[in-house]
C-alpha cells in the first residue's frame, strides 16, 4: 500500500491534520475537546514541540507545530493513540476513532507559517459554523488575539512578533490580519509533491528521501527534480537525438510518468514507452 511521505528533521514546521474514521465525529461535546487538549499538552511537553495554532472541528483537527527534534511521527502516535483510548472509554465504544495515518505538510516557516496559522483558525468561519473567528471556542484564535489567557501549550510569541513589539498593538493587527484572510485563496494551491509548502530553494534544503522506498509515491520520491520545461529546452526538443535521451532521463532518472512526458512534448505515448523500454532492456542510451 502506498504510504504518504514523512519528512522529519530538527526544527521542522508542519500543518498536521487527522480525521475521524469513516468521517465520524471525533468530538461529541466539550468534554472531548477538553480531553484532546489535555493529551495534546502532554505530547507538547514530552517532545518539546511548539504549537503555533490549532482548531478542533467536528470530525477532524488542525495543528501548526514545530518539532525541535525529528519526532513528529512518535508524538502523533501518542496523541492519536491516547485520545482514541480515552474517547472510546468515555463513549463506551471500541475500534478506530481516527482514519488511518495522520496527514502532515512540511512548511517553509518563513514564507508560510503565518499564512497557515490564519488558515487554521478560519476553518470554522469557512465551514459556516460561526461568523467570526472569535466566536469559535475550540481554536487558538482567542488566545492569540488576546481575548483569552493563552494556555501553557500554545506558543503565541512568534505569531504576535510579526505584528510589532508592543503586545496591545500586535493583538489588534493580528485580528485584522485574520479577518482579511477570509476571502484569500487557499494556500494548498501552492502545495508541491503533496507534502511540501515552500519554494524551490526551500525544497533544496530538505534531505531527499531514499528513492528505493517504493511504497512512497513516485512524485514524492523525486523532490527537487528539474521541471519538464527545464529538461526539454527549445534546443533539446529540436534535436531528436537529444530529445530522446532527455525522454529517457525524465522517466528513468527523474521519475516522471511516461504519460506526463508525452503530454508535455505533444507526442504519442507509445514513442515514450518504446524509448524507455529500450533503456530498461539494454541498459544503454537510445541512439537515433
Amino acid at each position: 500500500m502506498v504510504r504518504p511521505l514523512r519528512i522529519e528533521f530538527p526544527g521542522a514546521a508542519y500543518h498536521v491534520t487527522s480525521r475521524g474514521n469513516a468521517r465520524m465525529r471525533i468530538f461529541e461535546g466539550d468534554s472531548d475537546h477538553i480531553e484532546f487538549l489535555s493529551v495534546l499538552e502532554r505530547v507538547i511537553e514530552r517532545f518539546n514541540w511548539q504549537l503555533h495554532a490549532y482548531c478542533l472541528m467536528g470530525n477532524h483537527y488542525h495543528l501548526m507545530v514545530e518539532t525541535p527534534q525529528p519526532d513528529l511521527s512518535a508524538g502523533m502516535r501518542q496523541l492519536n493513540g491516547i485520545y482514541t483510548q480515552r474517547f472510546n472509554r468515555h463513549h463506551r465504544r471500541v475500534g478506530h476513532v481516527l482514519q488511518g495515518r495522520f496527514k502532515a505538510i512540511v512548511v517553509d516557516r518563513d514564507s508560510y507559517l503565518l499564512e497557515l496559522s490564519r488558515y487554521v483558525v478560519l476553518n470554522p468561519v469557512r465551514a459556516h459554523m460561526v461568523k467570526r473567528a472569535e466566536d469559535y471556542k475550540w481554536s487558538s484564535y482567542r488566545a492569540t488575539a488576546g481575548l483569552d489567557a493563552a494556555p501553557r501549550y500554545l506558543t503565541c510569541d512568534w505569531i504576535l512578533s510579526q505584528f510589532g513589539r508592543h503586545r496591545a498593538a500586535a493583538y489588534k493587527r493580528y485580528r485584522s490580519f485574520v479577518a482579511e484572510g477570509i476571502p484569500v485563496a487557499s494556500p494548498w494551491e501552492k502545495l508541491k509533491a503533496q507534502v511540501i509548502l515552500g519554494d524551490e530553494t526551500f525544497i533544496r534544503t530538505l534531505k531527499r528521501p531514499d528513492r528505493r522506498l517504493l511504497e512512497v509515491r513516485r512524485e514524492q520520491r523525486h523532490l527537487g527534480r528539474p521541471s519538464l520545461g527545464g529538461l526539454f529546452t527549445k534546443n533539446t526538443v529540436v534535436d531528436r537525438g537529444r530529445r530522446n535521451r532527455a525522454i529517457v532521463d525524465a522517466a528513468v532518472r527523474h521519475g516522471y510518468s511516461q504519460a506526463a512526458i508525452a503530454r508535455h512534448l505533444g507526442i504519442h505515448y507509445s514513442l515514450v514507452s518504446k524509448l524507455v523500454k529500450q533503456e530498461v532492456l539494454h541498459d544503454s542510451r537510445f541512439k537515433t
